[in-house]
C-alpha cells in the first residue's frame, strides 16, 4: 500500500501555500507529491488486459517480420537484372504465396511470382508490383523506373529479437493487444487494479428504487463516479450514502480505508453546520488542502486515511465531475501505474459565446466544440453554467478553462478548451 503522509505540515510552510483557497496548478503539483504507484502485480490473459496498465516490458522473442515478405502482389526480381533506360525480359521460375514459399532461389534473368507476404526467396532483392509488368506465360517483361529494395519488408524491421515492443507503464489499447499476439505471447504482467471506495454524504439524498420525502433528492453522484472509474479501470467499492451522522461517517470513513487504495466521498466538505467530514478526517488522518480557487468545485479535499488517499470532492453533480476530472483522473492514473499520465491536450479556438468571469479564480464552462462547413473550429456555452446543472456535463463535449486572471470573454475571442473525450 501506499506511505501515509509524513509532510503535510511541511506543506502548509510552504511558499503561496493557502489551504483555503489553492491555485488550481499548485493543488495539481502538492497532490502529485504524495502519489506512490501499485507495486502489487498479476498475469493475465491478453483477453483480458485490454485497458490495464503494463507492469513489465513486453520483449521481443523474435524478429517481426521473421523474414524478407513482399508488401504487395508481383515479381521478386534481382535488382542487377534490371535495366536503367528499357525493358528487360526475365523468366518467371515459380511463384511464392504467403504461407507456401519458393523453394529455390533466383538466378540470373529469372523472377518469381509472389504475392503480399510471401517470402522473398534467394537472390531476390526487389519487389515489381504486378502492374508494371507485362507477362505472357512464363515470360516476363519488366520497365525501367525502378529502385533496388522497392516493396520488399525486411526482416526485423517492425521489432527485432530482444527489442522492446511495449514499456511498462502503458495503458494496454486494442492494438497493443494484436502486437503482444504477433509475438506469440498469450499472457502479461499488469498491476493489479487500484481499489477505489466511494460514498455520498448527506440525510436529503436516497438512492434510486426509493421514493424521495419533502426535501429529498435521488443521489446521481455515486452513478456518476462509478462510471468514471469503471471507465479508469478501477476496482470499485460503492459504499452507497452516509447520514450526515458523526459515528456512522467515522465507521464508513474506517471501513473504506481499510480495504481501499483511494477513498472517495461527495458532499461533506463545505463549511455547513452538518458537514462533519472535516472535523473527522482531522481525527483519523491528515488533509492538505480544503478548497481550491477554481469554479466550479471550490470546495475540494485531498489527504490520506492511514495509507489510503482521500479526496473530498464537492455535493453538487458537475462539480464532482469537474474536479475529478481535474484532479482525481491524474492521481488515480498516477496510482495504477501509468507511467507517464496521458495527458490530455488543451487548444484554442474562437467562442461564439459571451461568458461571464470574474478575476481571481480558475473557471471550467462546459461547451460544445463544433466545426464549420469550411472546417473552422469554434466553441459556445451549454448554457447556464450552474454546479447544480447536470445537463449541462451531459450536453457538453469540452471545458472552457478560463485562467485566473481571466474577465469577461467577448464573442469571437480566443479560449482554451480541453475535450471531455479522452479524458475518462
Amino acid at each position: 500500500m501506499n506511505e501515509p503522509v509524513r509532510d503535510a505540515r511541511a506543506i502548509s510552510c510552504a511558499d503561496d501555500y493557502d489551504p483555503n483557497s489553492m491555485p488550481v496548478t499548485k493543488a495539481r503539483e502538492v497532490i502529485a507529491r504524495f502519489l506512490t504507484p501499485l507495486t502489487a502485480t498479476e498475469r493475465v490473459n491478453i483477453r483480458a488486459a485490454f485497458g490495464r496498465v503494463l507492469a513489465e516490458d513486453v520483449v521481443s522473442p523474435l524478429d517481426v517480420p521473421a523474414h524478407d515478405n513482399s508488401a504487395m502482389d508481383g515479381y521478386a526480381v534481382r535488382f542487377a537484372d534490371l535495366k536503367a533506360d528499357g525493358d528487360v525480359t526475365l523468366n518467371n521460375a515459380g511463384t511464392s504465396f504467403a504461407g507456401a514459399p519458393f523453394k529455390g532461389a533466383v538466378g540470373a534473368a529469372q523472377c518469381v511470382r509472389i504475392m503480399t507476404g510471401g517470402v522473398v526467396p534467394a537472390g531476390a532483392d526487389t519487389i515489381v508490383m504486378q502492374e508494371h509488368v507485362k507477362a505472357d506465360g512464363d515470360r516476363v517483361t519488366i520497365g525501367k523506373g525502378h529502385r533496388k529494395g522497392q516493396n520488399l519488408r525486411k526482416a526485423g524491421e517492425d521489432l527485432a529479437t530482444g527489442q522492446v515492443a511495449l514499456k511498462r507503464g502503458i495503458t494496454l489499447k486494442p492494438a497493443d493487444a494484436g502486437l503482444i499476439s504477433s509475438l506469440g505471447i498469450g499472457e502479461v504482467t499488469v498491476y493489479r487494479r487500484l481499489r477505489v471506495a466511494f460514498f455520498s454524504t448527506g440525510d436529503e439524498l436516497v438512492s434510486i428504487g426509493t421514493q424521495p420525502k419533502e426535501g429529498q433528492i435521488f443521489d446521481s453522484n455515486r452513478y456518476t463516479l462509478h462510471a468514471m472509474l469503471t471507465r479508469l479501470g478501477c476496482e470499485v467499492m460503492d459504499m452507497g450514502v452516509v447520514r450526515d451522522d458523526p459515528k456512522l461517517l467515522e465507521r464508513a470513513f474506517g471501513e473504506a480505508a481499510a480495504s481501499a487504495d483511494v477513498v472517495i466521498t461527495s458532499g461533506g466538505v463545505s463549511v455547513g453546520e452538518a458537514d462533519f467530514v472535516k472535523d473527522l478526517l482531522n481525527q483519523l488522518g491528515e488533509v492538505v488542502f480544503w478548497k481550491i480557487a477554481m469554479k466550479p468545485g471550490r470546495p475540494l479535499a485531498y489527504g490520506k486515511i492511514g495509507a489510503a488517499h482521500f479526496f473530498g470532492l464537492p455535493g453538487n453533480p458537475v462539480s464532482v465531475m469537474v474536479t475529478f476530472y481535474e484532479f482525481v483522473r491524474d492521481a488515480l492514473l498516477k496510482l495504477a501505474g501509468c507511467d507517464p499520465v496521458p495527458v490530455v491536450p488543451t487548444f484554442k479556438v474562437p467562442c461564439t459565446s459571451s461568458l461571464k468571469k470574474a478575476p481571481g479564480r480558475t473557471e471550467f464552462q462546459r461547451g460544445i466544440l463544433s466545426q464549420d462547413a469550411a472546417g473552422n473550429w469554434s466553441v459556445r456555452v451549454t448554457g447556464e453554467q450552474g454546479s447544480g446543472i447536470l445537463r449541462s456535463m451531459s450536453e457538453a463535449n469540452c471545458f472552457i478553462i478560463l485562467p485566473t486572471d481571466q474577465g469577461n470573454v467577448t464573442p469571437g475571442a480566443l479560449v482554451e478548451v480541453q475535450v471531455m473525450e479522452g479524458i475518462i
